[in-house]
């Protein structure tokens, strides 16, 4: 799932940057970041296009088709935290830089893997090197600027993802109809080539004030806690019942997930995910809001094209453009209802926008009998967007706002993660519908929207109980 539409700050090292740092090529700084973080808004967008052509290539089973995406979103959500706080202790540029050479070389691997265990690898050495450019692009262009021109650096940023966002799902189907499904990967190549040329020649050296250790527990319990839990929740998706490996998993997910909360107790301020956060009411209905209300729409960006081709036989650069509508609505409509939201509030954008994503999410269970594009697909489409346009900027303003400003950026860092956590688990219970075809895919499909729109509704009702208006804000 792509987080383009999740809005800035994506990461926890934006709190006390130290503003406007020195450099003489703020604009190349800008444009260095923009394309840093290119490479995860693409790849968290276009490979869903690529999941039949990637299933027909390799020989991949519905469940493994869910495993390149949450391959992906695995690393990153857990260790997003991490990537952020391991850029103030060693150096931003050089977190960067590290982790843009490991996304090549991981999209180097997935290009020429000869096995879908090749391709897995390569998808998990993704996930981790975008765990650390994302949030390190981001606190190189907070200490970059400052002020109001801040503002529009970041806003530019957001705006230049949204737009790479929903070109990806194109230029990607084009490149599977006209030369195959391994292209998709190597386009990452020279983008990530150029963003390292700029970052070594105008991204400053230095890191953040900040010198904070690692919370390496803490870290290596939410990613095993994460993959244990998703990888049960694939295997109950196929088999549709609950086998002993799978229970087992679940029960040392689970186990592991304890420990991490007792890990990061003990750590206090000191932790990855300080739990002093929880205290504040509404950041846990915004932690519930965003989990629900993201997982719905990852599953949404992996069904709507894989179904278009599967079903209605849409070539795969038509799927893709089948989803433009998404990223278009949210980026013009964001701006203006996030200055809505300033004056009436978070409570009210945030309990209406998500019933209107369930809203659209029932329509889109149309798509499958209806293949023409603008009475199915397009309709349905614009309903979500409009939904999503009303969540996105008043919840990242209601996050910062829920907690005290010493902890403003790793609330921010962690509702970005659980963003991404919510694609990770609706993308592992896709499993079985990923393994169907004919009527039992269209009936899976049916079943998955209208779990996915209860989901949206849910998200809506819990920021009506747990906001409390402007007092948010």
């Amino acid at each position: 799932m792509s987080n383009a539409w999740h809005s800035p700050p994506d990461g926890p090292a934006v709190d006390g940057a130290p503003a406007g740092e020195a450099t003489a090529h703020p604009a190349m700084v800008l444009a260095t970041t923009i394309l840093a973080s290119s490479l995860s808004f693409i790849d968290g967008s276009i490979v869903n296009v690529g999941l039949p052509a990637i299933g027909h290539g390799l020989g991949a089973d519905g469940a493994q088709l869910s495993w390149v995406v949450n391959g992906y979103l695995l690393p990153l959500s857990a260790l997003l935290l991490t990537g952020g706080a391991a850029g103030d202790l060693f150096g931003r540029r050089r977190l960067l830089v590290s982790g843009l050479v490991l996304f090549a070389v991981a999209s180097l691997l997935c290009t020429f893997a000869p096995t879908f265990g090749w391709l897995l690898a390569g998808r998990v050495l993704q996930g981790t090197g975008a765990a650390m450019l994302m949030p390190n692009s981001l606190a190189i262009l907070a200490a970059t600027f400052d002020g109001a021109r801040r503002g529009r650096a970041i806003g530019i940023w957001a705006a230049a993802g949204a737009v790479g966002a929903a070109g990806a799902p194109l230029l990607g189907g084009w490149l599977i109809d006209a030369v195959g499904w391994r292209w998709m990967f190597l386009m990452n190549l020279p983008i990530a080539l150029a963003a390292i040329i700029l970052a070594m020649r105008y991204v400053p050296a230095g890191g953040g004030d900040a010198r904070p250790r690692l919370d390496v527990p803490g870290a290596v319990l939410a990613s095993a806690a994460l993959a244990l839990l998703t990888w049960a929740l694939t295997i109950v998706s196929e088999a549709r019942m609950l086998p002993l490996r799978a229970a087992i998993a679940l029960l040392l997910g689970i186990a592991l997930g304890v420990a991490f909360v007792v890990a990061e107790h003990r750590r206090g301020d000191r932790a990855m995910l300080p739990l002093a956060l929880f205290h504040s009411r509404g950041f846990v209905g915004l932690t519930v809001l965003t989990f629900l209300l993201y997982g719905a729409l990852g599953g949404v960006l992996v069904l709507i094209p894989y179904v278009l081709i599967r079903l209605t036989h849409y070539p795969a650069m038509v799927a893709g453009a089948a989803l433009l509508p998404l990223p278009i609505v949210i980026s013009v409509a964001s701006p203006l209802m996030g200055r809505m939201a300033g004056k009436l509030g978070a409570r009210l954008p945030l309990s209406i926008g998500p019933v209107i994503v369930g809203g659209g999410l029932l329509l889109a269970t149309r798509i499958p009998s209806d293949g023409n594009y603008w009475t199915g697909t397009f309709p349905a489409m614009v309903i979500i967007a409009l939904g999503m346009a009303g969540a996105v900027a008043p919840l990242t303003t209601a996050v910062f706002a829920s907690v005290q400003n010493r902890h403003a950026g790793v609330a921010s860092g962690f509702n970005s993660a659980v963003a991404r956590t919510g694609g990770l688990v609706a993308t592992a219970l896709l499993g079985g519908v990923l393994a169907a075809s004919g009527l039992q895919l269209a009936a899976g499909y049916d079943m998955a929207l209208m779990v996915g729109a209860a989901c949206a509704v849910a998200a809506g009702v819990v920021a009506f109980i747990t906001i409390e208006g402007r007092r948010e804000l």
